[in-house]
């Protein structure tokens, strides 16, 4: 089984770089860094390539709005020399919120900002003169005066609805689900596999503690989160078979904030959407999002008390095999 880490938001810098120097002592296949609105995906994916030396090395996710297509391909080349060739770029389309509010930019036209966005960053790492003539973009003789590492960095497209789905599997390399429900997406990725193959990971919500209350109380909190602020997640759950917890959620949020809207997660929506609980009952339960034909299980580490303890934890559960 290919295991991944994701190391993220609710992390300090220095405890990305001990958790990722930590995790390069074991057959972990690949550190995934988010980018929200703390660390900048570039800069802390450089460090970290410094921390290891096989481990590959991806972005989940850099928004293709805060940055052109040619500055992202300009910081992939960087980052994939720094690391040896272990980059893989994963790119999303982020949120309205974050898009409009946080960058200032129109969220308008995704999927074709998408599609050129994978168009371009090929044609540039390709080592080649770009004159691109798109619907959104238009560049004219554009050359990378570095000399990538590779002609072709892996690209993943992280999807929620079905459009982006469709497009994952028509341009990408890989594919990155996220808070998608462990039925609907046996059914998808059986769908789609069956047309085309890609590699498949979805990035998993994990906590694990010796409490298993504690375990589950962490993420229901992080379930409750991403529904009160992620009008796509919350949509999508709700048409996917939990239309009534997220309106309950979502709802008490709205009267008192995350004070206890975490309580109104469901066990059959936390088994759905996360692994938590001991380390017996999260080994458990990865397995049935690996059956579901997940590639590469993300596990997104939650800590629990003392950041560096809980890693000790997670790694023994999960990275020690």
């Amino acid at each position: 089984m290919r295991i991944a880490c994701s190391l993220g938001s609710l992390l300090s810098i220095n405890e990305v770089l001990q958790c990722s120097e930590i995790i390069s002592k074991t057959n972990t296949d690949t550190i995934w860094v988010p980018e929200t609105w703390g660390m900048e995906n570039f800069s802390i994916l450089g460090a970290v390539s410094a921390k290891t030396t096989k481990q590959k090395i991806g972005s989940s996710i850099i928004n293709i709005f805060s940055r052109s297509p040619s500055t992202i391909a300009m910081g992939a080349a960087t980052v994939d020399s720094l690391s040896n060739g272990r980059l893989i770029i994963g790119l999303g389309t982020s949120s309205i919120p974050i898009v409009e509010f946080f960058h200032g930019y129109k969220f308008e036209r995704p999927l074709q900002r998408m599609k050129e966005y994978v168009e371009i960053i090929r044609l540039i790492l390709s080592g080649k003169q770009v004159n691109y003539d798109g619907k959104i973009f238009k560049l004219n003789n554009f050359t990378l005066l570095i000399k990538p590492q590779r002609d072709k960095i892996p690209i993943y497209l992280a999807a929620i609805n079905q459009k982006m789905v469709d497009l994952a599997w028509g341009v990408g390399d890989g594919v990155i689900f996220y808070l998608r429900p462990l039925n609907e997406m046996k059914q998808t990725i059986s769908k789609m596999q069956s047309k085309k193959k890609i590699d498949v990971t979805c990035q998993l919500i994990t906590c694990v503690s010796e409490d298993s209350e504690k375990a589950i109380e962490r993420a229901k909190k992080t379930i409750a989160f991403y529904i009160s602020v992620g009008d796509i997640y919350r949509e999508f759950l709700a048409k996917n078979g939990f239309q009534n917890e997220t309106s309950d959620i979502y709802g008490e949020f709205k009267k008192s904030g995350f004070k206890s809207n975490h309580e109104l997660v469901t066990d059959s929506m936390l088994r759905s959407l996360a692994i938590s609980g001991t380390s017996d009952e999260c080994k458990n339960q990865l397995t049935d999002f690996v059956n579901a034909g997940i590639n590469q299980p993300i596990l997104q580490f939650n800590p629990i008390g003392d950041t560096m303890d809980s890693f000790k934890l997670f790694k023994k559960t999960f990275l020690d095999e």
